[in-house]
């Protein structure tokens, strides 16, 4: 019985709510745990085709959690902590399905983090993102520095991070960083702008995850090669000769995932 995180799976999409409202959802050492089972349990779900993660209470996710942090005593155990922590936004950029973050309230320090982890970002109006790093001395961990530069100019990225900038979800959009501004119930529209995904074709879905995250790192003619592999794949499956058929036959494909 998880204590930490709140799980259902419905109409193809995993629901996962962070639940420690009392600490804004701040990064505990058992959230972490019971979060990562929880999206291992999801991949390998068939019914899945979608991940939503969301906070419940006032905001998506505080950051990290200060208790657990003050534990640390030694060098040791504070790279244990960051490496056991920086496992669970690694764990989303490699998943091979969709994970939307659904933010209100605060997304700060590692929520922030965490929110850029994954592959789209549904944000209410009055979300804010805050670069709290620097107000406890700190650089920006969970892979944020690179997540955050590959979207925003480095100036601006160094500014951010040295003032600990709150950014507003309007600044947010305006910067390309996330991909639905939303009134209301930000979880709600979530589930609609999911619909795409859970009425398209996993497989593909999957390997384009995987192609955009990897484009960066990789030659022209590397990723070139990559492409052209796994298309010969694509092109002869069930997926790709139903989308066909319906296309021919002016109808709405539907997918199956193979």
């Amino acid at each position: 019985m998880n204590e930490f995180v709140e799980i259902k799976v419905e109409q193809g999409i995993g629901h996962i709510a962070l639940n420690r409202p009392s600490k804004l959802n701040a990064l505990s050492r058992e959230l972490v745990q019971e979060l990562r089972e929880e999206l291992l349990k999801l991949e390998h779900n068939q019914d899945v085709k979608v991940i939503i993660l969301s906070g419940s209470g006032k905001s998506f996710c505080a950051g990290g959690d200060i208790d657990s942090m003050k534990k640390l005593k030694n060098q040791a155990k504070a790279a244990e902590w960051v490496e056991f922590v920086s496992g669970l936004t690694r764990q989303i950029l490699e998943l091979n399905k969709y994970v939307i973050a659904a933010v209100h309230g605060y997304a700060a320090g590692a929520g922030f983090s965490l929110a850029l982890a994954c592959d789209f970002i549904v944000a209410e109006k009055g979300a804010k993102f805050a670069l709290s790093f620097s107000n406890i001395g700190l650089i920006p961990d969970l892979g944020l520095i690179k997540v955050l530069s590959e979207r925003v100019s480095p100036p601006l990225v160094k500014e951010w991070i040295s003032a600990g900038r709150i950014i507003t979800a309007e600044e947010a959009m305006s910067y390309q960083m996330i991909n639905r501004l939303v009134e209301g119930d930000v979880v709600k529209e979530a589930v609609t702008f999911a619909e795409f995904i859970v009425n398209g074709p996993s497989m593909a879905n999957k390997y384009v995850k995987y192609l955009v995250n990897t484009a960066p790192s990789l030659h022209h003619e590397t990723a070139l090669m990559q492409e052209n592999s796994i298309q010969a794949m694509l092109l002869q499956t069930d997926d790709h000769k139903e989308g066909v058929s319906a296309f021919l036959e002016k109808r709405k494909a539907s997918f199956i995932g193979s």
